[in-house]
């Protein structure tokens, strides 16, 4: 990255490098430009989001750069947070309704005030791609230019080539997924389909609300899901709803909880836990044993319908109840917490680890699991894939990190390749770039070790970039019933 001003003050153009995020070694460097070369441009598949279905099936301007860019951006506002930057100062709602900041522009010039914060993080990155790539800007960021590229990108944003169907080709998104509530309408998908995108953009089950019988909204999120009072009504009804997403172009089913635990129940149990639930009479550990029944009955359910199954725990959510009970989720308080998988996940591999039907993509935020324990299993049971790294570790070093630690004992296939996982539209592609510069920087080493001709180099990088992550999430056909391995008592 370059600009700001010259030695006598001047100021510069801002142009990022095109070598950023590359090795620094003259020799890598060099093969990692050969390697890059060869994914820069492929298709991206992304197939682990978070944009609301709504933001295309509206396909209206995106309203304002502190709407798109500061406000819902989690990473952002906890660094914002983190040196004393008030929630109200960033717009982020109060659930009471009292007032905070509404003006745009305001915010934006709060954001661009606190712009240091962000050197050497991912979300400088991101946003320096955004800025640069996507929206043209030549002006870098600061507190003295904060209006000026304000106005440069609100010129953008109204244009129709930034609308966010557009942008779909712009940043050459060959498929990508929403993750909607299992009880969703699916509304916004049909009016897609209906309009030619309903291969191109596609749910994503989560049926998270219905499974933690511990949440005090269980009650209301379970009628959503119709009148159901029985242990074995519940689980029809989610299978109807996961046939009624699969209809509608789903691909993989996304499971976010802070346990990775998938000990099945004996059938008797899991009827008698299910009632207490009702009753509002379950206890937290009797909550979390029916939570990983669930998990397993989930994995059970995508050997009958094809969909994958991604596991992303280890998050403890809301770490501030007052900033929950203020604010609401997703502001910036999830913090990780060790996360346990070998145990964990024993049951549920053991019954459909060699099921030729399921898929399983995990992921984890405690990076010391992947080579202790994920690469491991990966590396043995077929239907197990690693994510990639995900959440607080998609960043450069995690990124390098995670390639050292999992290739020893998982090789490059026994990866989903990179899934972005982001709300943020715009980081799409800057986060996918990041992540192909980065394996460009593991692979070239292995070149210059002569550990891999370049040629396979390149091949590799192609996979992680894209082949891998189309193979696991490929369109579910229906599939044969194949019976699972017993499975401790389970129904």
């Amino acid at each position: 990255m370059s600009g700001g001003a010259d030695m006598s003050g001047n100021p510069q153009p801002w142009v990022l490098h095109p070598d950023r995020a590359l090795p620094a070694e003259p020799a890598l460097r060099g093969l990692a430009r050969d390697i890059y070369a060869t994914t820069r441009d492929l298709p991206i598949v992304s197939m682990h989001g978070h944009v609301d279905a709504e933001v295309f099936a509206a396909d209206q301007p995106f309203a304002d750069p502190a709407a798109l860019f500061v406000t819902p951006d989690h990473y952002l506002v906890r660094m914002l947070l983190s040196r004393g930057v008030p929630h109200d100062a960033l717009g982020v709602p109060r659930r009471d309704g009292r007032p905070v900041t509404t003006d745009p522009r305001a915010i934006w010039r709060t954001f661009a005030e606190h712009w240091p914060l962000f050197r050497g993080t991912p979300t400088r990155f991101w946003l320096e791609h955004e800025l640069a790539e996507v929206f043209g800007v030549r002006t870098r960021l600061g507190a003295d230019t904060a209006d000026a590229v304000y106005d440069e990108l609100c010129a953008r944003l109204a244009e129709p080539r930034f609308r966010p169907l557009a942008l779909l080709d712009t940043f050459r998104i060959e498929i990508i997924s929403t993750t909607d509530a299992a009880t969703a309408t699916l509304a916004e998908h049909r009016k897609l389909a209906e309009r030619g995108w309903g291969e191109r953009i596609v749910p994503t089950f989560r049926p998270d609300a219905l499974l933690d019988t511990s949440s005090p909204d269980w009650p209301a999120e379970l009628r959503k899901l119709g009148d159901v009072s029985t242990y074995d009504e519940y689980l029809e009804a989610l299978r109807e709803r996961r046939a009624a997403f699969k209809a509608a172009g789903a691909r993989a089913t996304d499971h976010g909880h802070q346990s990775a635990d998938t000990t099945p129940l004996d059938i008797a149990d899991a009827r008698r836990l299910f009632q207490a639930a009702l009753r509002r009479t379950i206890t937290a550990a009797e909550s979390a044993a029916f939570l990983a029944n669930m998990l397993f009955e989930m994995a059970r359910m995508s050997t009958e319908d094809g969909l994958t199954m991604q596991l992303h725990p280890g998050v403890l959510r809301d770490h501030d109840p007052a900033v929950r009970a203020a604010r609401g989720p997703d502001v910036g308080y999830d913090i990780p917490v060790h996360t346990e998988y070998t145990r964990a996940l024993k049951p549920l591999l053991n019954a459909f680890g060699h099921h030729p039907n399921l898929r399983l993509v995990v992921f984890t935020v405690d990076e010391t699991a992947f080579s202790r324990e994920l690469a491991p299993l990966a590396g043995v049971y077929p239907a197990m894939l690693l994510g990639a790294p995900w959440w607080f570790l998609d960043t450069p070093d995690g990124m390098r990190r995670f390639r050292e630690a999992v290739t020893d004992t998982a090789g490059f296939a026994n990866t989903a390749g990179f899934v972005d996982d982001t709300r943020a539209f715009l980081s799409i592609p800057a986060r996918h770039d990041l992540a192909r510069r980065v394996d460009a920087g593991h692979l070239a080493r292995l070149v210059a070790e002569h550990r891999l001709d370049l040629d396979e180099a390149a091949d590799t990088a192609r996979a992680l970039a894209y082949d891998l992550p189309r193979a696991a999430y490929p369109s579910p056909a229906p599939v044969s019933t194949v019976e699972p391995r017993p499975a401790g008592g389970a129904a």
